[in-house]
């Protein structure tokens, strides 16, 4: 199975990337975690619906077809460690890849959010999008390590 976190915005800060790197590279084998970053569309003068769709597009241009699509939306589900194990552990034994798609300044696009599998939030805050990537995939990763019994979750 394989993890693919799709996220509008190509630039982070070097702190955010290497988090992100530290935890990307602690995965096993069996679940391949991917960063997969996609272009900003320019605000410029455009309408929010156009930025929509072009950001709707180059994401789903990188999520292969049969993916699972999870969007990350803070209207979404709100779950805890454990509970976002189980839905890891889910996943795993339905066999497809999920894609996580973290939206633009403006979010996602809501005819996106709506087809979505599944919408997830992380948090109740309005968090800087680099944040973002670093608390997924240490979520996710704190997941994975309860799922496999390791101590990194403690109660």
């Amino acid at each position: 199975m394989r993890l693919l976190i799709v996220a509008v915005g190509q630039r982070v800060p070097e702190w955010a990337q290497t988090a992100y790197d530290d935890y990307a590279k602690r995965f096993p084998p069996e679940l391949k975690v991917e960063l997969k970053a996609v272009k900003t569309e320019p605000r410029g003068s455009k309408t929010l619906e156009t930025l929509y769709a072009a950001e709707r597009e180059r994401i789903e241009a990188a999520i292969p077809r049969g993916t699972r699509v999870v969007a990350l939306d803070e209207r979404g589900t709100s779950l805890t460690t454990k509970a976002l194990a189980e839905r890891l552990k889910g996943w795993q034994l339905g066999g497809d890849d999920v894609a996580l798609v973290i939206g633009g300044p403006d979010g996602l696009d809501p005819a996106f959010r709506q087809a979505a599998h599944e919408r997830i939030r992380l948090s109740d805050l309005t968090l800087p999008h680099a944040m973002v990537r670093v608390l997924l995939i240490e979520q996710l990763y704190r997941a994975w390590s309860v799922n496999a019994g390791h101590p990194y979750h403690r109660e």
